[in-house]
């Protein structure tokens, strides 16, 4: 009996022994993790926190805990120290950027502190940085810190005080007693129950670390067991982890930089303009049958033949980060290399001649910014990138889009032979009632007693048409301002939205492996059109006529490019004839294939079937 009760003690306090030889590291590291979670929650409760967060920091600092016992107890406390340090200053950090910029630590954020020089950290700290920081919520994490190092004071001149007592390491530290059998116990169940429920989270973070590449590392962010990053070194960590991804492809990117060969450029069209609209479902536009009166400034436009409405368009993918990939480069779906191992259109139209200008409503460096927006917007707001592909570029980001136009009309031109005009919209990007003014309110809940959906749906549904007839007015004032020039505008959106179609419960987008044919119907087929101005007309009836004669044609968005540099008369060895519906050589047959696994004309004839 007495081996047996000497047996469970030294279990006991083996099973103890990461806690009890390390207490105050483990006390104020679990009250920091604590304190984080709670100063960083967000007001709403969307998103919602992480239910099992408490339980995974036990684990964790547990396992920490034991690998600092694998140290010497005489040299433990300095890595003790340096991990104490470095944490305070993460939480610090990421709670201090929480509650000043609405953001917690983000990857544009990183590379915003690295494109910092020390002028501007200077002003930085100067204007955000002073008393009321420790009056703010970052004041309990200083009062911790300040606490935790008067206690690690205490503890070390206790000791320098008094003999050390010679034990056998932690084996028997703290178990002296029977009280040390009930706390093993309870610390048993607590490791057995937080890795149990925290086990998915773990895999889930392994996947988001393995991803190897952003447009994974997206996908992994989208999945219904995507990891959660409930502390502030572990977004640190994946902070750094996406900019090194990104800086990879950046690199690849780079090369192309002022090396693209051009064989000739006759400046077929003097003013190209590109519309890049988002989220819009082409079921949900006039100019594709739609029931309600959405967009009928475009519609009277194409009934007065200016503008030719294009029938059989898909983009590869429904999320705008790998959209924005394939939309730029002049790689295709289905090369084997890489989108960053050619160049990007932008860069081959300035080495042309033409001027560019790029104005966007999401890819301007914001702290705040989604995973998404990142892994789609990195190289457009890279500065050497940047400054290589456009000749103007807007600053700021608009509630709504009227206001990018009105940035637009302050901006200065290029001074160039022609000029190539881009702007990206938020369009119909959820959420949805965001995306409109008040006052520009149209459709309400009533207008929809026909669908077979509920009440919910309706108001998301009135919303969804709202903010696509607000979309309509925004491309027809896209269109007044190039009216009077020798121009050619192109408006396709990113990809598009489910939105209760097949009247299904659902609404937003689906990220599984391959989709459905329901799918595809609603997120995939864009719409697509070009408008010409009377000018243009008239000086080149030849394009127009091939505008109108490629409508019908199959088409996805990954071969754009080619179709731009067709009109900006451009001869470069990356240019595809057979990629250009409007070109005599355009191949019809070419595969469109969605998230490179599904063959969308085999998906749409098996489900004619």
């Amino acid at each position: 009996m007495v081996n047996m009760s000497k047996a469970c003690r030294e279990s006991a306090g083996l099973l103890l022994a990461p806690i009890t030889g390390n207490a105050s590291f483990f006390v104020f590291m679990y009250a920091l993790g604590w304190l984080c979670l709670l100063l960083t929650a967000s007001p709403d409760g969307n998103p919602p926190p992480y239910s099992y967060a408490l339980y995974e920091l036990f684990v964790d600092l547990y396992v920490i805990c034991a690998l600092l016992c694998i140290v010497p107890r005489r040299w433990r406390g300095i890595p003790r120290a340096l991990l104490s340090v470095f944490l305070y200053a993460v939480s610090i950090a990421d709670v201090y950027c929480f509650h000043r910029f609405g953001t917690s630590l983000s990857p544009t954020m990183l590379l915003l502190v690295n494109e910092t020089n020390y002028d501007e950290a200077s002003q930085f700290f100067s204007t955000y940085v002073g008393w009321d920081v420790i009056a703010s919520p970052v004041g309990w994490l200083m009062a911790l810190a300040a606490l935790h190092l008067c206690v690690a004071v205490g503890a070390f001149l206790v000791r320098r005080m008094r003999h050390r007592p010679r034990i056998n390491e932690e084996l028997r530290h703290g178990c002296s007693c029977l009280c040390c059998l009930p706390a093993a116990v309870a610390v048993a169940v607590l490791l057995i129950w937080g890795i149990t429920v925290t086990l998915p989270n773990k895999r889930a973070t392994a996947k988001l670390f393995s991803a190897g590449e952003l447009g994974k590392v997206e996908r992994a962010f989208l999945d219904d067991n995507k990891a959660e990053l409930y502390l502030p070194v572990h977004r640190l960590a994946f902070s750094i982890y996406a900019n090194n991804l990104a800086d990879r492809q950046l690199d690849k990117l780079t090369e192309f930089v002022g090396c693209s060969r051009i064989d000739s450029c006759s400046f077929r069209s003097p003013e190209i303009v590109l519309v890049i609209g988002e989220s819009h479902n082409r079921h949900h536009s006039q100019l594709y049958g739609y029931d309600k009166a959405v967009s009928p400034r475009q519609k009277a436009r194409a009934d007065a033949g200016r503008l030719v409405v294009f029938t059989d368009v898909v983009s590869p993918w429904n999320l705008t980060s790998f959209v924005f990939k394939n939309l730029f480069s002049l790689q295709t779906v289905g090369d084997k290399a890489d989108w960053c191992d050619y160049p990007l259109f932008p860069e081959v139209f300035r080495a042309a001649g033409y001027g560019v200008t790029f104005v966007t409503n999401q890819f301007v460096p914001d702290a705040a910014e989604s995973i998404c927006n990142f892994s789609g917007g990195f190289f457009m707001t890279d500065h050497e990138l940047s400054d290589k592909m456009f000749d103007v570029r807007n600053s700021a980001i608009h509630e709504y889009d009227e206001g990018l136009l009105a940035e637009y009309d302050t901006l200065p031109r290029p001074s160039a032979k022609a000029n190539l005009t881009i702007f990206h919209l938020k369009g119909q990007h959820a959420e949805y009632r965001r995306k409109y003014p008040r006052d520009r309110k149209v459709f309400r809940p009533a207008d929809y007693r026909h669908r077979r959906v509920n009440n919910h749906a309706r108001w998301v549904l009135a919303d969804y048409d709202n903010a696509t007839l607000y979309n309509d007015s925004i491309l027809d004032a896209v269109i007044r301002r190039f009216e009077s020039r020798d121009a050619v505008v192109i408006y396709l959106s990113d990809h598009g939205e489910s939105c209760f179609g097949f009247d299904r419960d659902k609404f937003g987008r689906t990220h599984s492996e391959r989709p459905s044919y329901e799918t595809a119907y609603e997120e995939y087929e864009v719409p697509f059109w070009i408008w010409c101005s009377e000018s243009y007309e008239a000086a080149r009836p030849e394009v127009v006529a091939a505008v109108r004669a490629a409508a019908a044609k199959p088409f996805m968005t990954d071969r754009l490019p080619h179709l731009l540099l067709y009109l900006g008369g451009i001869s470069c060895p990356y240019y595809r004839p057979d990629c250009n519906p409007l070109s005599p050589d355009y191949d019809e047959r070419n595969p469109r294939i969605l998230k490179n696994t599904t063959d969308y004309d085999k998906l749409r004839n098996d489900y004619g079937k």
